[in-house]
Formats: C-alpha cells, structure tokens, sequence
C-alpha cells in the first residue's frame, strides 16, 4: 500500500473486482429481469455463456497479451466489457442480455487472466502473496456487499441499475491501466497463431458440462458430463503438441511442480464446488434456517479465507509460507469432512468450524501455490500459467457443480424428496468432495516435493 505499488494494487485487485462483483450484482439483479422481459426459460444461458466465454478469454489472453501487449489487450477487453454490460443494461428482451452477457465473459475472462499475469511484472516476488491477501479482500467484500448493494438498487430503483454499477468501474480500471501499464510490456513480439480451434473446443466442453446440470435426467446428464471429458482431455493432449500453445507445455503432468500444481488449482474448488451449490440449500431444508442465517453460515467461509490469506501474506518467509501452503488441503478436507458429520449426525453445529477451515484452507494455500506456479514456470510459459490460475478456478466450479449435481440426482435429490433422501443425497455430495479434496492434498504434497526437486520448467 505504500505509494510506489498502491496504484498498481488498485488496479489489479479492480480488475478482479469487475469479475466478483458483477457476478453477483447479475445473480441477485437476474430474476427481476427476467420478470419483466420474460424468458425465464433463458436465465441459465445468462450464466452458461458467461462462463464458457469467460474461460475461453483466459485461454487466449496470454497470446494476446504477446501480441498486442498488456496494456492494449486490457484496455480492449474492458472495452469488450462495458459493452456488453451496456447491452445488456438497456436490454429489452433476454436474448440481448444474453449477447450482453457473452461480451461481459468474454471481456473479463481476459482481464482477470491478465490482472494475474501482471503480478509478477508489477512487484517484486516479496510481495507476491500480498497482492493475493488483497484479491482475497476483494473477494469477501464482494461475497458480502455485492448481494447488498445489487439488491437494494433492485428493489428501490431497478435491475438496471444494478447492471449498471459495473460500468464506472471499468471506466476507471481503464483509467487506471492508461496510467500504470507500460506500453511496451510484452507487446510487438512475434506470437503464434490463435488455435481457434482448440479454443472453441475447449469452450464446447466446458458448455457441455454446464448444460449438464439443466439436462433433465441421469443419462443425459451423464451423456454429457463424459462427451465433455472427452472433448477437454483430447484438447489437452493436442495442445501438448501444438506449436502455439495455450496451456503450459507441462500442464497436468506427473513429473513436474506445474504439472502436479495445476491440478491442485482445479482440485480444489472441485471440491469446494459441493458446498458452493447445496450448502445454503441444504441449511434452508434439513435445518429449516431463513435464508439470512444459512446466507451467514454459508459466508463464513469466505470471511476465513480473507483472513487467513492476510495471515500467509504477513510471513516474510517464503520457505515457510511453502510448508504452510501444503496444509491447505489438508484443511480443505477436514473441512468437508465437518460438513459431512453435520450432516450425518443433524449436528449443525459442526457447519461452523467446517467452513472456517475451508476457507482458511484456500486463504493459506492459494496465493503461495499461485506464486510458485509462476516460479517454475519459464519466462516463455509463466503468462500462459499466470492466465490458467483465474480459468482453472471457474473451469473447476463448473465441473464440480455439474459432477455433483448428477450425483445428488442419482441419489434422488429434488424439491419433492423427503428429508431422509436429501439427506443421504448430500452425504454423497459431500462425501465425493472430501475424496476429491484427499486426491489435492496427495498431489499438493507431490508438487511441493517437485518444485524442491527440480529446475524451472
């Protein structure tokens, strides 16, 4: 925060700022929208194309950060943004929120993705981890405000205005990157060509899963959920093989820190997914909490995870934030594994501590791990890996609440069970997330052991 590196910070922690808050002045805003211009047999795809195009940004703003430079691909992509939000501001009928929704993902997929990138090129290595402690801020005000704020603009004046909020923001983010980022960081070098089509395939899986949680039925569900594995997996393997690639060159690979890392960046909101789709959900029917109590509970996770990022960030020690870093899954499951017990006993008292160790689990992991991504990443590769940390995050919510919802129907999850069926439904639920938490914290403990072991990728 001191004057050399407070603008800097600013900007950054802005630029996520746009992707936090709009999604949930959107998600509260929404439904009115929908009120009064109809559609409501529209208002996932208001969603679904925000996030598919929202990755499908990240995936390609390193190549365009190389080809454009930094500062030119930010100021576009804002630009991309406020369209869209205007679009969909001054909407009057859903499929313009729609179209407006789609420029709104595709905008901030690549800020966030760049906001990222930009960390290590704007402060020094020391610190790193504070910059995340300041996101992680950005993020629980966010969780907490953003409801606020979006519904009382909704309810006293409009779901415009709630849509609206988002554009001074950007206008001053754009300021800010007129003032900060160098004209000449990473632009006017010779970049490969766009993979057009791997993009657009990797976005075809991505949307695949996410229909899958509007399939209407186990088998298309599952029809879905595996032609997108199919189709991510292949993409993978191709881009592997490319000459332009977008992911690191050791991208979910066994014998190397970024290989192994990566996978924990997806793992663990993987696993965190779980919660973020039934928990309040699940407080409001085995529990019979309103929903400001269950909307409280369901906080708790978020307040922890701000505070305990604070916490790593205030350590000048970079070898010990490392050992602490590993003990972020550990806690992530012990965590769910509460949640579960709650469940299972109908002691919801055990909720609380659960998701206070959830989310310090994330706050203590999240940024060290980020930070050591980037350490072993080449200086060829660390903008592709920087821009997969933002993508893999919203890559791994979507799967986990699609793979979880399939198993919550399989076990006859619905408004009509009865409680005994809900209840089993999100022990499963619940229990695969602590499976999936236990698989990021052998591979935390791999990555660790890797990074010690290994040259820069």
């Amino acid at each position: 925060m001191r004057p050399r590196y407070l603008v800097s910070t600013i900007t950054l922690c802005l630029g996520v700022a746009l992707f936090a808050f709009n999604e949930f002045f959107i998600s509260t805003a929404l439904p009115t929208a929908v009120e009064e211009l109809g559609g409501a047999s529209l208002l996932s795809w208001a969603f679904t194309l925000y996030l598919v195009f929202a990755i499908i940004g990240g995936l390609v703003s390193a190549n365009l950060k190389q080809r454009f430079g930094a500062r030119n691909t930010l100021l576009a992509a804002a630009a991309i943004f406020v369209a869209g939000t205007v679009l969909a501001t001054s909407a009057t009928a859903m499929t313009e929120v729609l179209a407006g929704r789609l420029l709104q993902g595709a905008g901030e997929g690549v800020v966030a993705a760049l906001c990222y990138a930009l960390i290590p090129e704007l402060f020094p290595s020391r610190l790193v981890p504070k910059v995340f402690g300041a996101e992680a801020i950005v993020w629980a005000m966010a969780a907490f405000s953003g409801p606020l704020v979006a519904g009382g603009l909704t309810e006293h004046f409009s779901w415009r205005a709630a849509f609206f909020v988002s554009i001074p923001a950007a206008a001053i983010f754009i300021i800010l990157v007129l003032a900060i980022v160098p004209r000449g960081v990473a632009g006017g070098t010779q970049a490969p060509a766009i993979p057009f089509a791997r993009l657009m395939a990797a976005g075809a899986g991505i949307l695949m899963i996410s229909l899958s949680g509007i399939a209407g039925g186990i088998l298309p569900m599952s029809a879905l959920l595996a032609g997108a594995a199919v189709v991510l997996v292949t993409v993978v393997y191709l881009d592997r093989r490319a000459p332009n690639p977008v992911l690191p060159r050791a991208a979910f690979t066994a014998n190397k820190a970024i290989g192994t890392g990566l996978w924990v960046i997806l793992l663990m909101p993987l696993s965190q997914a779980a919660g973020s789709v039934f928990l309040v959900y699940s407080l409001q029917h085995l529990w019979h909490l309103g929903p400001t109590a269950a909307g409280a509970l369901s906080a708790v996770m978020a307040i922890s995870w701000s505070l305990s990022a604070i916490g790593v960030a205030s350590l000048r020690s970079l070898a010990l934030r490392n050992r602490i870093m590993l003990a972020g899954p550990v806690l992530l499951t012990i965590g769910l594994a509460f949640v579960v017990i709650a469940i299972g006993t109908d002691m919801i008292w055990f909720i609380l501590p659960g998701q206070a160790m959830i989310g310090a689990g994330f706050g203590i992991s999240w940024g060290t791990l980020s930070q050591l991504m980037m350490d072993v990443s080449t200086d060829g590769e660390r903008d592709r890996t920087s821009a997969m940390l933002p993508t893999l995050q919203s890559a791994g919510y979507a799967i986990g609440a699609a793979v979880f919802g399939l198993a919550a129907n399989v076990m006859g999850f619905g408004a009509a069970a009865p409680a005994e069926t809900m209840r089993h439904a999100m022990l499963v639920v619940f229990g695969s997330g602590c499976v999936v938490a236990v698989l990021a914290v052998v591979l935390a403990m791999r990555t660790a052991g890797l990074a010690r072991a290994q040259q820069p990728v």
